[in-house]
């Protein structure tokens, strides 16, 4: 029957060539393909928009412009699609205040529980929540945390204003926020801080709201002034969603509150216990250990509340998650695990005939973790639902019912698709999909010498107890274990004996839309120069972001219309048509090509252009960036290719010897995957390196010269080094989780 298919119809989102496709209802269907392929236009940027789009559609005008925005799919027609639900990786919320507790609900009815039974009885639930007055700590306002700015790291006293003394972005010369100061009539502007006397400092730093009573001609006449620390504290650091986070990262000391101990609580509520816990204790157990803790409660009276708090944590360990905790604020949470949380939400929805769509759900999980998501997806399947996952794990292709391979290769040569059909018969195929399935990378039997190693001694760090190990120099290490099992607390244990070692994460790269690969890599400028010589015109003219900026869109591309209760609407300026620079600029041309055109180039096709850049665009290339366009916004960027790009601008500065990665293979084909391996050993071979990667990847584990696997499991029932030695003696002679899931790999 037609209507058991989703069908897509000439699907042209991003670098799809006009697709179409059939995926089967009630089934799971794998969309793979090598990195850049499409995968992620045809999943979330065509299927799941025009489903949430119409959805949307159904909601008033006023209703509409509160729910999240998704950009119309370019695709002719799409049928028979349900209704849809998402479980990408984006993270959920960065406001301190929300964790993993209050996200779930389950600290809510962790508290009507405590309101109940706890003794002293104390009252009602409200009591016991720290985001309400009536029970936060009065002293951290229910944070656990004192944030105080570093004076010292604010402002460079060897400075005066005009030179820039204050160090935090808008308050340099040229910021307005520094005219608040150097236009109050109270300083010399020229005279560096050092030298003012000290009553003077305590006003730049401190000094209360007031109007100035001789401020200079430049002065706002409805400003006011005040201090330093406060203005900063008020304008962002007291923000749920400040900017410039890194940066006050940078200024900002953050201590255990001195009243609640970091328990957010007021002390009758932590004086109130159940079972010898108050709330704040069972918040910091693993999620394993309060069910456990719940499963001693005998008291009939609570005994639905119980059920309900069992369900949900049954729920997120189902999910893999065992081993977090409660307080645990969702801000720290990886990409992986926002989405296991996500899908533990969804496993008791009651609602059936629903299409989910995961986003790489393999991310951040261990083989023995993947077992435990791959039942869910099989559970949602058994419920009626259709599953669709956009991922390039072997061990989750090798359930789909039906899989869907695009590509090949990348970028704007792929958007294609390549194969449909059955597992069995995408590992017969050509594509590079079923080439990496069938060759599934070497387990090395031959290593080089090693005979120089760094120690790591008796560490005891979260749930590492007096750990010892060493890691070899000028080798490829990878650092293995179930998700939890303390392999991050390790590499930080690591950093803090050998400081100079620099570490690449998949964490957000501070920046605005305005900021793209170039820009990044600190190689904008030579661009921009290379065009002033050639063109005999002024270098400003070839920044967006000042001289040359399109005139109508002031160089952002887009015009954003506010239309008031219906919502923003944003669109493509029809001046520059989304180049960014003002008519003007886009008439001079280089080897035939203007700026804009230049910067739209991907890395290969710009060496083969211009002659300027060559080292960085091999980089691009050589960490399996070659597919991005140069002026790709570093907001666009998935973690996993965040952290290439990082590992392209560290090999162009090179500020070390020891290089860690965090799961460098998030977000790759295997086929990708096996390039990043062959790209790592020749690194370390050429600088030289000694690289270290946390790892669930099992083609990269066996490729690995050397293998730290922690575990046994997670949280407080890990933390132990289970093994230390070559991948093959792991593979021949271990029996832990790690080893077990490399022989099921090579088997």
């Amino acid at each position: 029957m037609t209507n058991e298919n989703i069908i897509v119809q000439g699907a042209r989102t991003n670098n799809l060539k006009n697709i179409s496709v059939a995926i089967p209802k009630r089934k799971i269907t794998v969309i793979t393909g090598v990195s850049g392929a499409g995968k992620s236009s045809l999943a979330l940027g065509t299927i799941a928009a025009a489903s949430q789009r119409q959805v949307n559609k159904t909601y008033s005008a006023y209703v509409q412009q509160l729910l999240p925005q998704f950009p119309e799919p370019d695709v002719t027609r799409i049928k028979n699609l349900p209704f849809t639900l998402v479980v990408d990786q984006k993270g959920i919320g960065n406001n301190r205040r929300s964790t993993l507790g209050t996200y779930t609900d389950i600290y809510s009815a962790l508290r009507l529980l405590f309101s109940r039974i706890a003794q002293p009885f104390i009252g009602y639930s409200m009591n016991y929540s720290f985001n309400n007055p009536v029970g936060m700590c009065p002293h951290c306002e229910g944070l656990g945390q004192i944030r105080a700015i570093d004076p010292n790291k604010l402002v460079n006293f060897d400075k005066s204003l005009n030179e820039g003394a204050i160090e935090f972005p808008t308050f340099q010369p040229g910021g307005w926020r520094l005219s608040r100061y150097t236009e109050s009539g109270f300083f010399d502007n020229n005279l560096a801080l050092k030298k003012w006397p000290s009553l003077k400092l305590e006003l730049l730093l401190y000094g209360k709201r007031q109007t100035p009573p001789r401020p200079t001609a430049n002065w706002h006449k409805s400003a006011f002034y005040l201090g330093l620390v406060p203005r900063i504290q008020q304008t962002f650091l007291n923000k749920s969603q400040a900017k410039y986070q890194q940066e006050l990262q940078q200024i900002v000391k953050i201590s255990v509150c001195p009243v609640c101990h970091g328990q957010r609580l007021k002390p009758q509520a932590l004086e109130a216990l159940v079972n010898k816990k108050n709330i704040a204790d069972c918040s910091a157990m693993s999620l394993v250990d309060l069910q456990q803790w719940l499963c001693a409660i005998n008291n009939s009276s609570v005994q639905p509340i119980i059920e309900e708090l069992t369900n949900k944590l049954n729920n997120l360990i189902t999910a893999g998650l065992g081993y977090l905790s409660l307080d645990r604020t969702t801000a720290s949470l990886s990409g992986g695990e926002a989405q296991r949380v996500k899908l533990a939400n969804y496993l008791n929805s009651g609602l059936t005939d629903l299409l989910y769509i995961f986003d790489e759900p393999s991310v951040g999980l261990h083989a023995y973790d993947l077992l435990k998501v791959i039942k869910i997806f099989q559970r949602l399947k058994a419920q009626g639902n259709t599953v669709l996952i956009d991922d390039h794990d072997p061990q989750i292709i090798a359930i789909a019912d039906h899989v869907i391979n695009l590509g090949e290769p990348a970028g704007t040569q792929g958007g294609y698709i390549t194969f449909s059909g059955s597992y069995a018969d995408l590992k017969k195929s050509a594509t590079l999909t079923g080439t990496s399935l069938r060759h599934l990378g070497d387990l090395k039997s031959t290593y080089r010498l090693i005979t120089n190693f760094y120690q790591i001694n008796n560490v005891t760090q979260n749930n590492l107890q007096h750990v010892q190990v060493k890691i070899p120099q000028r080798s490829l290490t990878a650092i293995t274990g179930v998700a939890g099992s303390g392999k991050s607390s390790l590499i930080s244990a690591f950093k803090s004996q050998y400081p100079q070692t620099a570490v690449l994460n998949q964490h957000l790269i501070s920046g605005s839309n305005r900021s793209n690969v170039l820009t990044y890599l600190n190689i904008f400028d030579s661009l921009r120069q290379y065009f002033a010589q050639h063109t005999h015109r002024a270098l400003g003219l070839f920044s967006f972001n000042s001289q040359g900026a399109c005139p109508i869109c002031k160089g952002k591309g887009v015009l954003k219309l506010d239309l008031a209760y219906m919502g923003n609407s944003v669109s493509i300026c029809e001046a520059c048509h989304g180049q960014r620079y003002a008519p003007t600029v886009l008439k001079l041309r280089v080897q035939g090509m203007n700026i804009a055109e230049a910067m739209d180039l991907n890395p290969q096709s710009f060496a083969e252009k211009f002659p300027i850049l060559q080292s960085a665009m091999r980089i691009l290339q050589q960490v399996g960036l070659g597919y991005i366009k140069l002026n790709q916004a570093l907001d666009t960027f998935s973690g996993g290719e965040l952290q290439r790009l990082k590992l392209a601008h560290f090999l162009l500065k090179q500020t070390s010897d020891i290089l860690v990665l965090d799961e460098p293979t998030s977000g790759l084909h295997e086929y990708n995957v096996q390039k990043l391996i062959t790209l790592l050993h020749k690194l370390i071979q050429k600088y030289p390196l000694t690289i270290i990667v946390i790892e669930h990847n099992l083609r990269l584990m066996g490729q690995a010269d050397w293998i730290v696997d922690l575990g046994p499991y997670a949280g407080a029932h890990g933390g132990k080094i289970l093994f230390s030695g070559r991948p093959r003696e792991l593979y021949n002679q271990g029996q832990t989780l790690t080893a077990q899931a490399l022989r099921r790999y090579w088997k």
